[in-house]
């Protein structure tokens, strides 16, 4: 496992659900965190949240579906002058829940890709060069199990594209100290997942941080938040570690 105190983690999303709960597990291991969200205001309970830990907290905030306000939200956080080593692409959108699943508007599929592909990779392209130039960073993002469900198959196909990016990335990360993975939390009971979602939010952890704890080298990787529920960290690390 990784030593993550002080180095300065990026968690979008990190205001409400899986980004909170995450950015409180990091801070417990002395991360320095980032927490993005639509409205900066938003982040305030959670900074209130993570200053028993004793870690330094910041907040940026843009709507994901603009990739100027992505952009303005990058800068700013450049001109702090500080290096994001740890990077969670969190943030997700629901599209829309079509009956009938031939009548999917180009709209829906559009407002789908902007949250759930287009602004995780236009962050990854924005730390990545950094990571590689230094030799060391962890990026995670946030894919999806989803299948065979053609009435949300705006999200779906957005999730699956965000998968084939981290995939075909790893040819050229593999082997390096910088790693990107996929982490899929399951179904939620989140305000993405909905009130009907079989698992309370809480489980995602620490399966959650996997992607980016790890210590050896691969990137590419699908981990199941699911399948780490209720272990310790120590032992979900061990587990995670034999995951191809």
């Amino acid at each position: 496992m990784i030593d993550v105190k002080g180095k300065w983690t990026l968690i979008t999303g990190g205001c409400r659900g899986v980004g909170r709960l995450t950015a409180i597990e990091m801070a417990k291991l002395g991360a320095n965190i980032i927490l993005q969200g639509r409205c900066k205001a938003n982040a305030d309970k959670v900074i209130e949240e993570l200053k028993p830990y004793g870690v330094e907290v910041r907040a940026v905030g843009c709507n994901l579906e603009s990739a100027d306000e992505v952009a303005a939200a990058l800068a700013e956080i450049d001109s702090w002058g500080i290096q994001v080593d740890l990077v969670f692409n969190n943030a997700g959108l629901m599209s829309h829940y079509f009956q009938d699943y031939l009548s999917n508007t180009m709209e829906d599929f559009h407002h789908a890709m902007a949250v759930n592909f287009y602004a995780p990779i236009q962050i990854a392209y924005h730390f990545l060069p950094g990571m590689i130039q230094r030799g060391f960073g962890r990026m995670q993002l946030t894919t999806s199990g989803i299948a065979n469900e053609p009435e949300l198959m705006g999200y779906a196909c957005a999730k699956a594209a965000l998968t084939k990016f981290v995939k075909d990335f790893a040819v050229k990360l593999n082997g390096t100290d910088v790693m990107m993975n996929v982490m899929d939390p399951g179904w939620l009971r989140t305000d993405l997942g909905g009130p009907n979602a079989p698992n309370a939010p809480e489980t995602v952890v620490p399966g959650s941080m996997m992607g980016v704890l790890l210590d050896d080298k691969k990137s590419g990787r699908w981990f199941n938040a699911q399948d780490y529920t209720g272990m310790s960290l120590a032992d979900a690390l061990a587990k995670a570690a034999n995951v191809q």
